[in-house]
């Protein structure tokens, strides 16, 4: 594999060197790009010992005014180690100052970041709003060890052994294009059921968990049809989006859709309960006290588990209490063979947080907590369990 290899300004510097020769004793092609800040630490000519090729430095002593493009096209994955705070900043920003910052952004590969800093530079909410960025761009963050650091402080922000950045890269490489063949049927966000021209029903959902899947399985190789409910988000690249309001046009689209799908994964926070007879014309307000009449409205899951066939159908399960009872009810209720379930109601996971901590409930029996984490994080670890329970049900059949 080709492997463009970033290093920042950090006393860690050092550490790049082993993870350069670790790289190349497995038979990838690594190509050094150095900052600035990083050949303050150690020499371009290390680099360029260890892997036998011209070490990138300077934006303006470069062979061709686009060769960040072509090396950019050439390489297969990118790894920055040591990221520094301010290199995070600059690649969360998307500046292009120098050669490395310009390669980030003429390359379309997944990345692997390994952030080696000061414990108070780790923990401050400018470096963890940067790196909350770079996981929503899909990228692997290797977090830091804790431990004595060169600054005399001990705590998190020594980078990683280059023998688990390593292994964070094959991870990141097995992934990659292992949904090719598949067709994802998601669904995502709240749907609306109106009252009156005016006004609504709805819940809180932001439609972040279902687009970040949408989002994993499209960069997986996947073939995704993402049914949403009105949500803030721009559609995911290489996702085909199928907009819908009311939980009665949600079911017409996922059938209408359901036929190549072969995993149907229902993360939309679909009403439970709707008016039938919705008046044409806003109701005005008065004195007196009003009461509506709902009925129930179609259990797009359930019916989707009568008709499942050989599809893995996942369910989500939005709880406030009895997490795992419920989720294994719903599996069971549903005839699902996945249900993710999370607590909502907390001021930082759940429906508007970037961030989340499910359990997986398993046709197989089992029971998988997945730690809190991006959602973009949680949707990579739903679908390698997805392609796991694939693997288990098909030897429980006997193919």
């Amino acid at each position: 594999m080709k492997i463009i290899l970033g290093i920042g300004g950090g006393i860690a510097a050092y550490k790049a060197a082993e993870l350069a020769r670790l790289l190349m004793q497995q038979d990838h092609q690594v190509q050094a790009v150095m900052t600035g800040a990083a050949q303050e630490f150690i020499q371009p000519l290390t680099f360029a010992a260890l892997t036998g090729r011209k070490v990138l430095t300077d934006l303006f002593a470069i062979e061709s005014a686009i060769e960040h493009i072509s090396i950019a096209q050439e390489h297969e994955l990118m790894v920055v180690a040591p990221a520094t705070a301010d290199l995070i900043g600059r690649l969360a920003l998307g500046l292009a100052g120098d050669f490395l910052g310009t390669l980030y952004l003429a390359f379309t590969g997944p990345v692997v970041v390994a952030p080696a800093m000061n414990v108070n530079m780790w923990q401050h909410p400018a470096t963890q709003a940067n790196l909350e960025t770079l996981r929503q761009r899909g990228h692997r963050i290797v977090e830091p060890d804790s431990g004595y650091l060169a600054c005399g402080m001990t705590g998190p922000g020594r980078l990683a052994d280059p023998e688990t950045i390593v292994e964070a890269i094959l991870l990141e490489t097995r992934k990659r294009r292992d949904l090719e063949g598949e067709v994802v049927l998601l669904t995502a966000g709240p749907t609306q059921e109106p009252l009156d021209p005016v006004r609504y029903i709805s819940n809180r959902s932001s439609g972040k968990m279902g687009y970040a899947l949408a989002e994993a399985a499209a960069a997986r190789g996947a073939q995704v049809n993402l049914i949403s409910g009105p949500v803030h988000l721009p559609a995911p690249r290489g996702v085909e989006l199928i907009p819908v309001r009311t939980a009665a046009e949600m079911r017409e689209q996922v059938f209408a859709h359901l036929a190549p799908a072969t995993i149907v994964i229902k993360a939309a926070a679909v009403a439970d309960f709707h008016l039938s007879h919705v008046p044409a014309q806003k109701v005005k307000k008065t004195a007196a006290r009003m009461s509506l009449e709902l009925d129930p409205t179609p259990d797009i899951l359930a019916e989707l588990g009568r008709k499942k066939g050989d599809r893995l159908l996942i369910g989500f399960a939005a709880e406030t209490q009895n997490l795992v009872p419920e989720a294994r009810r719903k599996l069971e209720s549903k005839n699902c063979d996945m249900v993710v379930g999370n607590l909502v109601g907390g001021a930082d996971v759940g429906f508007e947080s970037d961030r989340n901590e499910v359990v997986l409930a398993l046709r197989t029996g089992e029971t998988i907590p997945l730690p809190r984490a991006s959602k973009r994080e949680i949707a990579d670890r739903i679908f390698d369990q997805v392609l796991k329970l694939r693997l288990a049900l098909h030897a429980a059949n006997g193919h």
